[in-house]
Protein backbone atom coordinates (compact mmCIF):
# COMPACT_ATOMS: atom_id res chain seq x y z
CA UNK A 1 0.00 0.00 0.00
CA UNK A 2 1.44 3.71 -0.54
CA UNK A 3 0.42 6.26 1.84
CA UNK A 4 -1.75 8.86 0.77
CA UNK A 5 -0.92 12.12 3.04
CA UNK A 6 -3.58 13.53 5.36
CA UNK A 7 -3.60 16.32 3.40
CA UNK A 8 -2.59 15.77 -0.33
CA UNK A 9 -5.31 13.95 -1.99
CA UNK A 10 -8.64 14.53 -4.51
CA UNK A 11 -11.62 15.44 -3.31
CA UNK A 12 -13.46 13.06 -4.47
CA UNK A 13 -16.54 11.10 -2.09
CA UNK A 14 -15.57 13.41 0.83
CA UNK A 15 -18.81 15.66 1.19
CA UNK A 16 -20.31 14.12 4.05
CA UNK A 17 -17.26 14.72 5.80
CA UNK A 18 -17.36 17.90 6.09
CA UNK A 19 -19.42 18.22 9.38
CA UNK A 20 -19.26 14.79 10.87
CA UNK A 21 -22.56 15.13 12.42
CA UNK A 22 -24.41 16.30 9.34
CA UNK A 23 -24.52 13.01 7.29
CA UNK A 24 -27.90 12.11 8.63
CA UNK A 25 -27.08 8.35 9.05
CA UNK A 26 -28.02 6.55 12.19
CA UNK A 27 -25.31 5.23 14.45
CA UNK A 28 -25.59 1.60 12.98
CA UNK A 29 -24.68 -1.77 14.22
CA UNK A 30 -21.40 -1.56 16.91
CA UNK A 31 -18.25 -3.42 16.46
CA UNK A 32 -17.83 -5.17 19.30
CA UNK A 33 -13.91 -4.38 21.01
CA UNK A 34 -11.88 -1.43 22.03
CA UNK A 35 -10.45 0.46 18.93
CA UNK A 36 -7.43 2.78 20.27
CA UNK A 37 -6.48 6.31 19.17
CA UNK A 38 -2.58 7.50 19.31
CA UNK A 39 -1.92 11.25 18.17
CA UNK A 40 2.22 11.57 17.94
CA UNK A 41 4.38 13.99 16.48
CA UNK A 42 8.03 13.09 14.72
CA UNK A 43 8.15 9.28 14.22
CA UNK A 44 6.29 8.85 17.48
CA UNK A 45 8.72 11.20 19.67
CA UNK A 46 6.19 13.07 21.34
CA UNK A 47 2.48 11.69 22.48
CA UNK A 48 0.14 14.28 21.48
CA UNK A 49 -3.47 12.37 22.32
CA UNK A 50 -4.44 9.21 23.43
CA UNK A 51 -8.24 7.87 23.62
CA UNK A 52 -9.77 4.63 23.29
CA UNK A 53 -13.55 3.79 21.47
CA UNK A 54 -15.57 1.02 22.97
CA UNK A 55 -17.59 -0.95 20.54
CA UNK A 56 -17.60 1.39 17.66
CA UNK A 57 -20.48 2.09 15.44
CA UNK A 58 -20.37 1.48 12.12
CA UNK A 59 -20.51 4.90 11.56
CA UNK A 60 -17.75 5.21 12.76
CA UNK A 61 -14.97 6.54 10.78
CA UNK A 62 -11.08 7.57 11.33
CA UNK A 63 -12.00 11.40 10.86
CA UNK A 64 -14.89 11.03 13.42
CA UNK A 65 -12.72 9.16 15.77
CA UNK A 66 -9.70 11.85 15.81
CA UNK A 67 -12.48 15.20 15.65
CA UNK A 68 -13.96 13.74 18.89
CA UNK A 69 -10.70 13.52 20.67
CA UNK A 70 -9.02 16.68 19.30
CA UNK A 71 -9.83 19.94 17.37
CA UNK A 72 -9.43 19.30 13.50
CA UNK A 73 -9.20 21.56 10.45
CA UNK A 74 -9.54 19.93 7.24
CA UNK A 75 -9.21 20.16 3.77
CA UNK A 76 -10.20 18.86 0.45
CA UNK A 77 -13.79 19.06 0.97
CA UNK A 78 -13.23 18.12 4.63
CA UNK A 79 -12.38 14.50 4.75
CA UNK A 80 -8.68 15.23 5.02
CA UNK A 81 -6.58 16.67 8.15
CA UNK A 82 -4.79 20.06 7.72
CA UNK A 83 -4.21 20.33 11.50
CA UNK A 84 -4.61 18.54 15.12
CA UNK A 85 -5.18 20.58 18.38
CA UNK A 86 -3.16 23.49 15.88
CA UNK A 87 -0.05 21.77 14.26
CA UNK A 88 -0.82 22.32 10.65
CA UNK A 89 0.89 20.63 7.92
CA UNK A 90 3.05 22.96 5.83
CA UNK A 91 5.89 22.89 3.43
CA UNK A 92 8.03 19.37 4.25
CA UNK A 93 6.09 18.04 7.56
CA UNK A 94 2.28 16.76 7.50
CA UNK A 95 -0.15 14.43 9.12
CA UNK A 96 0.30 10.92 8.05
CA UNK A 97 -2.02 7.74 9.49
CA UNK A 98 -1.96 4.01 9.72
CA UNK A 99 -4.62 1.76 10.58
CA UNK A 100 -3.34 -1.77 12.54
CA UNK A 101 0.15 -0.76 11.41
CA UNK A 102 -0.33 -0.10 7.82
CA UNK A 103 0.07 2.97 6.06
CA UNK A 104 -4.19 3.97 4.53
CA UNK A 105 -4.51 3.95 0.64
CA UNK A 106 -7.41 6.51 1.22
CA UNK A 107 -8.42 9.40 3.27
CA UNK A 108 -9.36 9.56 6.84
CA UNK A 109 -13.07 9.85 5.84
CA UNK A 110 -13.53 6.68 4.09
CA UNK A 111 -12.12 4.57 6.72
CA UNK A 112 -14.05 2.43 9.10
CA UNK A 113 -13.25 2.28 12.71
CA UNK A 114 -13.53 -1.38 14.32
CA UNK A 115 -13.63 -2.55 17.38
CA UNK A 116 -9.77 -3.76 18.09
CA UNK A 117 -8.13 -1.02 15.53
CA UNK A 118 -5.26 0.52 16.33
CA UNK A 119 -5.34 3.79 14.71
CA UNK A 120 -2.68 5.97 14.37
CA UNK A 121 -1.74 9.87 13.49
CA UNK A 122 2.06 11.35 13.29
CA UNK A 123 2.99 14.32 12.08
CA UNK A 124 6.43 13.98 10.62
CA UNK A 125 8.84 15.02 7.95
CA UNK A 126 8.15 13.50 4.58
CA UNK A 127 11.75 14.72 2.93
CA UNK A 128 13.15 11.07 2.67
CA UNK A 129 10.21 9.02 2.45
CA UNK A 130 6.76 10.36 1.54
CA UNK A 131 5.43 6.88 2.03
CA UNK A 132 6.56 4.20 4.60
CA UNK A 133 4.12 1.42 4.25
CA UNK A 134 4.02 -0.34 7.74
CA UNK A 135 5.26 0.56 11.02
CA UNK A 136 6.10 -1.32 14.07
CA UNK A 137 4.47 0.38 16.34
CA UNK A 138 0.84 -0.75 16.36
CA UNK A 139 2.19 -4.48 18.22
CA UNK A 140 0.56 -6.88 17.96
CA UNK A 141 -1.13 -5.51 14.92
CA UNK A 142 -0.44 -6.17 12.05
CA UNK A 143 -0.52 -9.86 12.92
CA UNK A 144 -3.21 -10.03 15.91
CA UNK A 145 -5.81 -9.12 12.96
CA UNK A 146 -8.34 -8.20 16.14
CA UNK A 147 -10.82 -6.57 13.62
CA UNK A 148 -10.53 -9.00 10.85
CA UNK A 149 -13.15 -11.15 9.95
CA UNK A 150 -11.62 -13.76 8.53
CA UNK A 151 -7.59 -13.23 10.29
CA UNK A 152 -4.74 -14.67 7.72
CA UNK A 153 -2.05 -17.44 9.05
CA UNK A 154 1.17 -15.38 10.54
CA UNK A 155 4.55 -17.22 8.69
CA UNK A 156 7.33 -16.52 10.84
CA UNK A 157 10.26 -17.44 8.44
CA UNK A 158 13.22 -18.95 9.75
CA UNK A 159 16.61 -18.42 7.76
CA UNK A 160 19.35 -19.20 10.96
CA UNK A 161 19.10 -18.43 14.28
CA UNK A 162 16.57 -20.93 15.84
CA UNK A 163 16.65 -20.05 19.02
CA UNK A 164 15.79 -16.38 17.90
CA UNK A 165 12.98 -17.56 15.41
CA UNK A 166 11.66 -19.72 18.57
CA UNK A 167 11.74 -16.08 20.44
CA UNK A 168 10.01 -14.35 17.85
CA UNK A 169 7.25 -16.94 18.16
CA UNK A 170 6.69 -17.26 21.69
CA UNK A 171 6.41 -13.52 21.26
CA UNK A 172 3.24 -13.41 19.49
CA UNK A 173 2.00 -16.49 21.00
CA UNK A 174 1.87 -14.31 24.33
CA UNK A 175 -0.07 -11.72 22.18
CA UNK A 176 -2.47 -13.95 21.04
CA UNK A 177 -1.12 -14.60 17.29
CA UNK A 178 -0.47 -18.24 16.27
CA UNK A 179 2.84 -17.86 14.23
CA UNK A 180 4.65 -21.26 14.34
CA UNK A 181 8.16 -21.18 12.49
CA UNK A 182 9.06 -22.50 9.43
CA UNK A 183 12.48 -23.63 7.98
CA UNK A 184 13.95 -21.17 5.65
CA UNK A 185 12.11 -18.67 3.46
CA UNK A 186 8.73 -19.57 1.91
CA UNK A 187 8.17 -19.84 -2.00
CA UNK A 188 5.90 -17.25 -2.11
CA UNK A 189 2.47 -19.06 -2.37
CA UNK A 190 1.57 -18.83 1.00
CA UNK A 191 -0.77 -15.58 1.84
CA UNK A 192 -0.47 -13.39 5.00
CA UNK A 193 1.59 -11.60 7.09
CA UNK A 194 5.75 -12.63 7.49
CA UNK A 195 7.64 -12.04 10.14
CA UNK A 196 11.76 -12.96 8.39
CA UNK A 197 13.95 -14.42 11.17
CA UNK A 198 17.76 -14.48 10.67
CA UNK A 199 20.81 -12.92 10.23
CA UNK A 200 20.91 -9.80 7.79
CA UNK A 201 23.20 -12.00 5.32
CA UNK A 202 20.38 -13.93 4.86
CA UNK A 203 17.24 -11.80 4.82
CA UNK A 204 18.81 -8.56 2.91
CA UNK A 205 18.47 -11.27 0.24
CA UNK A 206 14.52 -11.55 0.85
CA UNK A 207 12.74 -9.37 -2.83
CA UNK A 208 10.74 -7.47 0.05
CA UNK A 209 13.84 -6.46 1.94
CA UNK A 210 15.75 -4.68 -1.10
CA UNK A 211 18.92 -4.49 1.39
CA UNK A 212 17.42 -1.19 2.82
CA UNK A 213 19.19 0.58 0.39
CA UNK A 214 17.19 4.11 1.65
CA UNK A 215 14.10 5.24 3.01
CA UNK A 216 12.32 6.05 0.09
CA UNK A 217 12.43 2.77 -1.62
CA UNK A 218 11.54 0.52 2.00
CA UNK A 219 10.35 3.13 4.46
CA UNK A 220 13.18 2.15 7.47
CA UNK A 221 15.43 4.37 8.46
CA UNK A 222 18.52 1.81 8.51
CA UNK A 223 20.65 0.39 7.01
CA UNK A 224 23.77 -2.24 7.54
CA UNK A 225 27.09 -1.48 6.15
CA UNK A 226 29.86 -4.38 6.32
CA UNK A 227 30.88 -6.83 6.35
CA UNK A 228 33.82 -4.65 8.66
CA UNK A 229 35.76 -7.71 10.61
CA UNK A 230 32.76 -10.42 9.17
CA UNK A 231 30.19 -8.15 10.62
CA UNK A 232 27.34 -6.01 9.84
CA UNK A 233 27.15 -3.28 11.36
CA UNK A 234 23.77 -1.62 11.66
CA UNK A 235 23.64 2.16 10.85
CA UNK A 236 20.85 4.30 12.28
CA UNK A 237 19.35 7.12 9.87
CA UNK A 238 17.85 10.72 10.83
CA UNK A 239 14.64 12.06 9.48
CA UNK A 240 16.17 13.44 6.21
CA UNK A 241 17.48 9.88 5.35
CA UNK A 242 21.61 10.84 6.53
CA UNK A 243 23.57 8.17 8.64
CA UNK A 244 23.73 9.36 12.13
CA UNK A 245 24.79 6.71 14.33
CA UNK A 246 26.74 3.88 14.40
CA UNK A 247 25.18 0.69 16.52
CA UNK A 248 27.59 -1.45 15.98
CA UNK A 249 27.68 -5.26 15.25
CA UNK A 250 25.55 -6.18 17.88
CA UNK A 251 22.63 -4.43 17.56
CA UNK A 252 19.10 -5.95 16.14
CA UNK A 253 17.45 -4.18 13.91
CA UNK A 254 13.40 -5.10 13.90
CA UNK A 255 11.31 -3.16 10.99
CA UNK A 256 8.33 -2.96 9.11
CA UNK A 257 8.14 -3.37 5.30
CA UNK A 258 6.29 -3.10 2.42
CA UNK A 259 6.00 -6.25 1.68
CA UNK A 260 4.16 -7.46 -1.65
CA UNK A 261 -0.04 -6.55 -2.30
CA UNK A 262 -1.50 -6.80 1.47
CA UNK A 263 1.21 -8.86 2.82
CA UNK A 264 2.78 -7.37 5.79
CA UNK A 265 6.00 -8.11 6.18
CA UNK A 266 8.68 -7.88 9.17
CA UNK A 267 12.08 -8.67 9.46
CA UNK A 268 13.85 -9.26 12.80
CA UNK A 269 17.63 -9.49 12.23
CA UNK A 270 20.89 -8.23 13.15
CA UNK A 271 24.81 -9.32 12.33
CA UNK A 272 25.09 -12.63 13.96
CA UNK A 273 23.27 -14.25 16.47
CA UNK A 274 23.26 -12.59 19.57
CA UNK A 275 21.94 -9.28 17.59
CA UNK A 276 19.19 -11.40 16.01
CA UNK A 277 18.22 -13.23 19.87
CA UNK A 278 18.30 -9.04 20.65
CA UNK A 279 16.06 -8.19 18.27
CA UNK A 280 13.20 -11.09 18.87
CA UNK A 281 13.07 -10.62 22.54
CA UNK A 282 12.09 -7.02 21.54
CA UNK A 283 9.10 -7.97 20.01
CA UNK A 284 6.53 -6.54 22.81
CA UNK A 285 4.62 -3.73 23.43
CA UNK A 286 7.15 -1.72 25.69
CA UNK A 287 9.87 -1.53 22.86
CA UNK A 288 7.36 -1.05 20.12
CA UNK A 289 5.25 0.84 20.53
CA UNK A 290 4.29 4.44 18.50
CA UNK A 291 7.78 3.47 17.03
CA UNK A 292 8.54 3.43 13.15
CA UNK A 293 11.35 0.76 13.81
CA UNK A 294 13.58 -0.16 16.53
CA UNK A 295 17.41 -1.21 17.05
CA UNK A 296 17.59 -3.39 19.99
CA UNK A 297 21.02 -3.14 21.72
CA UNK A 298 20.37 -4.95 24.74
CA UNK A 299 19.65 -1.82 26.80
CA UNK A 300 17.39 0.71 26.04
CA UNK A 301 15.77 -0.24 22.17
CA UNK A 302 16.54 3.18 20.07
CA UNK A 303 13.64 4.75 17.94
CA UNK A 304 14.23 4.81 14.35
CA UNK A 305 14.93 7.34 12.76
CA UNK A 306 16.67 8.69 15.13
CA UNK A 307 15.19 11.83 15.65
CA UNK A 308 17.38 14.66 17.93
CA UNK A 309 16.04 14.78 21.48
CA UNK A 310 13.50 11.99 20.63
CA UNK A 311 15.05 9.32 23.05
CA UNK A 312 17.68 7.03 22.72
Amino acid sequence: MRLVPAGLATTAALACAVVVSACGFGAGPSSGGTAMLTVTRDYGSKTLVEATDSDPPSSETVIRFLDSQADITTRYGGGFVQSIDGLAGSGDSDWFFYVNGIESPVGSADVQVKGGDRIWWDYRNWTAAMSVPEVVGSWPEPFAQASADHPRPVHVECLGVRQACEAASHRLAAAGVKAPVESGAQDGSASGPRVLVGPWKRVRTDPAVDELRAPQSTGVFATFKGPIHGGWHLIGLDQTGHPTRDLGSTAGLVAALGGSGDQPTWIVTGSGGSAVGRAADALDSSALRDRYAIAATGARPVPLPIVPGGGG
